[in-house]
């Protein structure tokens, strides 16, 4: 299925359909405010191993972050966070960065990496952040599969490569092309991973 929605105000019924999907363990394709990413409910085991098939990874070694609707939201899924890190959050959330955080016992087992960590996100994005209020819990999230970028940006064109594979493709409209800046936070001082669409001044 290929949903519009419109970028600023996303539509309620859309909305519900997307939730509902994801409750059923459904998978989608849907906008950040970077790149598109490859989505599903962290709550629906199935599901993540669908993402995964689809990505060719296994969970614990995947590159796998989660989706969150705010900061308050984030902290739910990490262990205690400092106040000089809760700042620095707080200074560049919601925006394109992941941060690599340890995770707590709200994640899923299948989830946590050798390390105990998980890569926690805010996107700047109305429709992302409207899908994790609704579901009440973030998103499992990680790029499509491939290095085809500049296929990645149309959902349209999403849509005609993955609509046997994904239950549903949101359309926000053209993606953008850069994936988010990932930050390791489980060190100090925090080390700079990938240089992507967000700005890092502590490197």
């Amino acid at each position: 299925m290929l949903l519009h929605l419109h970028p600023e105000n996303p539509q309620p019924r859309n909305i519900k359909t997307i939730v509902e999907c994801l409750n059923d363990g459904g998978t989608i394709i849907y906008p950040t405010d970077t790149i598109y990413g490859l989505g599903c409910n962290i709550f629906q085991h199935d599901a993540i191993e669908k993402v995964c098939r689809i990505k060719n990874i296994q969970p614990a070694k995947a590159q796998l972050s989660f989706i969150c609707y705010d900061l308050s939201d984030l902290s739910n899924y990490t262990k205690s966070i400092s106040t000089p890190l809760y700042r620095m959050l707080k200074t560049y959330l919601p925006g394109p960065y992941t941060f690599i955080l340890p995770a707590s016992k709200q994640v899923p087992k299948i989830l946590k990496s050798k390390k105990d960590t998980i890569g926690l996100r805010v996107p700047d994005n109305i429709i992302a952040q409207t899908m994790i209020k609704e579901l009440g819990h973030p998103i499992l999230s990680t790029s499509l599969p491939g290095e085809m970028v500049e296929e990645y940006t149309d959902p349209e064109l999403m849509y005609e490569n993955f609509k046997n594979i994904v239950d549903i493709v949101v359309d926000g409209g053209i993606g953008g092309i850069t994936p988010s800046t990932i930050v390791d936070c489980t060190q100090e001082p925090p080390e700079l991973i990938r240089k992507g669409l967000g700005e890092w001044a502590e490197a």
